[in-house]
């Protein structure tokens, strides 16, 4: 069997400001950006080779839109992986990331929690080279 995890979906409350915010933050590319009518639009971002996808999305109701920033009741949603924690950390700071905690090393790796435009948490983890 050969499956993988492709894409997730991201509430937003614009797409062009997630686009925006996305590319110019992080670094994503905007892989595709299809008109699909009635104010929707297929918007995929990419972080680069390999991993899943954002969808982003904008809500269709007042529920889905109450969830815009905390799809995840608070906890961590996303983990972008990295392969130098130092030089994104330090990039992403300078282009005004905002950094909920300071880095920390764990088993796992070295990681930090920070926060997207609309407050979805995020951990950045350069990996523990495995044993």
């Amino acid at each position: 069997m050969n499956r993988r995890l492709a894409a997730l979906t991201l509430l937003v409350p614009d797409y062009d400001e997630a686009i925006a915010w996305f590319t110019q933050k992080l670094e994503f590319a905007l892989v595709e950006d299809v008109d699909l009518g009635a104010g929707k639009r297929w918007v995929v971002m990419s972080p680069g080779a390999g991993g899943a996808r954002i969808v982003l999305a904008r809500p269709g109701d007042e529920r889905q839109r109450a969830r815009i920033g905390d799809q995840t009741s608070g906890r961590v949603t996303l983990f972008l992986h990295t392969d130098d924690f130092a030089r994104d950390h330090a990039a992403m700071l300078a282009k005004g990331v905002r950094f909920i905690e300071a880095p920390r090393v764990e088993t796992y790796g070295t990681v930090a929690v920070f926060a997207d435009a609309w407050g979805n948490r995020w951990d950045l983890i350069e990996p523990s080279p495995s044993p």
